[in-house]
């Protein structure tokens, strides 16, 4: 079965390739390298024995994009591509819109002219804004997001739910928590394009000496110690949420379908515990230093899995202190590789 990855190189998306790859998926990959690298597609071949085919270009290209259906008997895609950091989206707030709908759109066309099915879409807790009680379930009731990233996925979402009812079509919504780690081989990582917007790769990259310190967006946050709290959810673990909606969406004898899940491990962690957790499993220091809190960013944020864990049969299964392990091979592997 043929499955189009778009984003399938990124941070998330060349997790999910390996396992798609491990249960026997050919995939198919659209990335245009904005956010991550060529070589990845190399190391997902050594770490699989299998190269996906791969179309470097922007997903805005819908001439392109008709080629790659044409080419392929595509029965289904899991969408990754878009732009995700969330200062930078209130700084240029229309090329978010652009990009992260604009590309959404045109796949979806293409799905409702060949009468295709089966759809992922990568969401993000962000969705929920800053919720009013703790844990999150899928029942939640969103609120405004608090950036112009989270509120493309919100629009994405409401997308999805208009094109799944419409054309009877079989969609999923993963609403992930705070993806973190790499790959065991330590192949494959989160490849922040200059100054990282998510909180490890720039703790790695503190530790590894690239950052003078790490900045700590706020220290006033109404939290035991003060900084803004997220649930980490390991990236492989993340990944293999995405084969197992999946293999539930192909599975079902319903025609049309919109199932929601959260992706978390149902715990929230302080950002100052992610610190010292990192210097712990790795025994290295990282400096750092108390910023202002930065526009968009909410007080506390974790997840209620259950629904996943009952449908999917999946669930967390790597603690914080082994993903923090993993980071820290990964950032070694690019210190190798670029020397």
């Amino acid at each position: 079965m043929s499955i189009l990855v778009t984003g399938g190189l990124g941070y998330i998306g060349s997790h999910t390739v390996v396992e798609l790859i491990n249960h026997n998926f050919d995939v198919i990959i659209v990335d245009d390298l904005s956010n991550s690298e060529k070589f990845i597609l190399d190391n997902i071949e050594e770490i699989t024995g299998k190269r996906p085919i791969f179309y470097p270009f922007d997903l805005k290209r819908k001439e392109l994009l008709k080629q790659v259906f044409e080419a392929h008997d595509i029965e289904g895609c899991i969408n990754f591509a878009a732009s995700k950091a969330v200062g930078e989206s209130m700084t240029e707030p229309l090329k978010y819109y652009e990009n992260n709908l604009f590309s959404l759109i045109n796949v979806l066309q293409e799905f409702k002219e060949r009468n295709i099915s089966n759809f992922i879409f990568s969401s993000s807790c962000t969705v929920y804004g800053q919720a009013d009680q703790m844990p999150i379930d899928e029942n939640t009731p969103l609120k405004e997001a608090e950036s112009s990233y989270g509120k493309t996925k919100q629009m994405g979402e409401d997308i999805l739910k208009d094109f799944s009812r419409a054309y009877n079509k079989r969609v999923t919504l993963l609403r992930y928590f705070n993806p973190i780690g790499a790959h065991p081989t330590a192949l494959l990582g989160e490849l922040p394009a200059g100054i990282p917007n998510n909180l490890v790769p720039y703790v790695t990259q503190t530790a590894a000496g690239i950052r003078e310190k790490l900045s700590i967006w706020g220290d006033d946050y109404p939290t035991e110690d003060g900084t803004a709290i997220r649930d980490y959810i390991y990236v492989v673990d993340l990944a293999k949420a995405h084969v197992a909606a999946l293999q539930k969406l192909m599975h079902s004898e319903e025609e049309t379908v919109l199932d929601i899940y959260n992706l978390g491990t149902g715990k929230g962690s302080s950002v100052l515990e992610v610190v010292k957790a990192f210097e712990l499993a790795n025994n290295v220091a990282v400096p750092y230093q108390i910023c202002p809190r930065r526009e968009g960013d909410i007080t506390i944020a974790y997840a209620n899995a259950d629904k996943a864990e009952k449908e999917l049969n999946w669930k967390s299964e790597t603690t914080l202190e082994e993903a923090l392990k993993t980071t820290w091979e990964w950032q070694k592997y690019l210190k190798d590789r670029n020397n």
